[in-house]
């Protein structure tokens, strides 16, 4: 019997040893190392790849963000406010009906098929919006120069790139709603084009709020 009772008490006293032991080296140690390494070698991609401007951060460069107006009396969807560079659709979204009390940022596909009639319609509607959007005095757009991320959604629906077709069809339209030069609009969304990743990894690409954020500078100076 006392040879049962001091057995078991030596298998809890290993077991609690071993879990003290864990706990520590992968509750505290290992987070601690990991942590350091991030921000010692990653520090920016570590808190969230964020953007400032004027001492603040306004965002970050992973996520995309909407330019929108004020909604009106009414409406249930916001117009874009056509001064800024927008961004890809957001149809996969969807509303957050589990916590009301918060405004979450959701992220969703809108998983529809190529031949779903919904689909059809968002990417007809939207081809129409961009094609009347940009085409202001002097320059008009014609749907072949419509690119497909204009039309569509990325799978997250929180893409902060666009492609720089998309940017460049925008730019007679922002340099119009700011009183700017479209030569200097055009050279803004030419510096902030990054090409692809290593050379060939992925497509080139503009971030849609860094590009915001030069634009509101340059719009402060004229």
């Amino acid at each position: 019997m006392n040879n049962s009772v001091t057995n078991t008490a030596r298998l809890l006293w290993a077991g609690l040893r071993a879990l003290l032991v864990l706990t520590v080296v992968t509750g505290v140690l290992y987070p601690l190392a990991i942590t350091g390494v991030a921000q010692g070698l990653f520090s920016d991609r570590a808190n969230g790849s964020e953007i400032t401007a004027d001492g603040k951060v306004v965002g970050s460069s992973l996520i995309g963000q909407s330019y929108n107006l004020p909604l009106k009396k009414g409406q249930e969807t916001p117009d874009a406010d056509l001064k800024w560079f927008q961004g890809r659709p957001a149809n996969g979204l969807g509303t957050n009906s589990v916590n009301t009390q918060y405004k979450l940022i959701l992220s969703g596909a809108t998983n529809r098929s190529g031949d779903n009639k919904d689909l059809i319609d968002w990417v007809t509607a939207a081809k129409k919006a961009v094609i009347k959007d940009n085409s202001v005095n002097g320059y008009t757009v014609r749907p072949s120069d419509v690119p497909a991320d204009a039309v569509t959604s990325s799978g997250s629906g929180l893409d902060p790139d666009i492609s720089p077709d998309y940017a460049d069809i925008q730019v007679h339209r922002v340099a119009e709603k700011n009183g700017l030069p479209v030569a200097q609009v055009q050279k803004l969304v030419d510096e902030h084009t990054d090409g692809r990743t290593l050379g060939f990894i992925g497509e080139p690409r503009v971030n849609v709020l860094q590009l915001n954020i030069v634009l509101k500078e340059l719009v402060a100076k004229s």
